[in-house]
């Protein structure tokens, strides 16, 4: 499955999957450089779509003529 069609979920998934298997140390070498190769891009992606998401908080929670009024994130949880 290519990078394109997994949705952030599963794209950190396939990366946790690809840090352990890099991390047993038991790949040889040219298959350990794929999945680094393949773990590099799924980070891009990951940090792009939080990227985007970040921008769309942001644009969600503009204030009265396009002013940001940032305050700190509440989970609801005392």
């Amino acid at each position: 499955m290519s990078e394109a069609t997994l949705n952030f979920e599963g794209s950190m998934t396939r990366l946790e999957e690809i840090v352990t298997l890099l991390e047993r140390g038991d790949v040889p070498l040219e298959q350990a450089m794929a999945l680094f190769e393949e773990g590099a891009g799924l980070l891009r992606t990951c940090t792009r779509q939080l990227d985007e998401a970040e921008q769309r908080v942001t644009l969600l929670t503009a204030g009265e003529g396009g002013q940001v009024k940032e305050q700190p994130f509440s989970s609801g949880e005392a």
